[in-house]
């Protein structure tokens, strides 16, 4: 299956803009993050089964259910769709029909989002405290926490500790069933592993 127009890029149920992340949901419905550029589409796109355009919602702003570079995308085990709205700080939540749910500030500025099966939450920052705008007073790193609460439980801070470099640390995280986890450094162009135990 493909979606979108190879080559092209704009607005439009037809294509894409730079599009972050792709999740397909359990019922099969998928789910698109279109938009690494401030300026570009800032929404989220969802699909049928077959790959058939069902709907959209966004838009640059601020605003409950707005984007400023919605840059990962992962879901709970009640079928919620959690967006990493990188460009304002914040997670967003969402029911499947793009209904805004809650937002969520204390993971710090997302740039990629894991949940397991137990519904914990993996949130990497890979900017806050890097530039204007970029979460100041905060700490890159990777938060761990509920994503039925909300409770951040643990954070594993950023091992590049320079203020000027605009992105460092994981933007990639996932965990496997025994507690890793393991982030994609960007800018690193390394895998790290960070173990549960010893």
């Amino acid at each position: 299956m493909s979606l979108g127009l190879p080559g092209i890029a704009g607005k439009g149920n037809g294509v894409f803009d730079q599009p972050n992340d792709v999740l397909v949901a359990s019922n099969g419905n998928i789910f698109v993050a279109d938009g690494h550029s401030p300026d570009g589409n800032n929404r989220i796109v969802k699909f049928n089964s077959a790959g058939e355009y069902q709907m959209e919602w966004g838009g640059k702003g601020t605003g409950p259910g707005q984007f400023d570079v919605p840059h990962d995308l992962a879901m709970d085990s009640r079928g919620r769709l959690f967006v990493a709205d990188r460009g304002n700080n914040r997670i967003q939540i969402f029911d499947q029909d793009g209904n805004w749910l809650d937002t969520w500030t204390q993971f710090g500025r997302p740039s990629g989002l894991y949940i397991d099966a137990k519904d914990t939450l993996y949130v990497a920052d890979s900017e806050s405290n890097s530039g204007p705008g970029r979460n100041s007073g905060w700490y890159r790193g990777i938060r761990v926490g509920s994503a039925i609460s909300g409770f951040v439980s643990a954070f594993i801070p950023d091992p590049n500790t320079s203020p000027t470099d605009g992105s460092s640390g994981p933007e990639g995280i996932t965990a496997d069933d025994r507690g890793n986890i393991f982030g994609a450094d960007e800018s690193q162009h390394v895998l790290r592993r960070y173990s549960s135990a010893p």
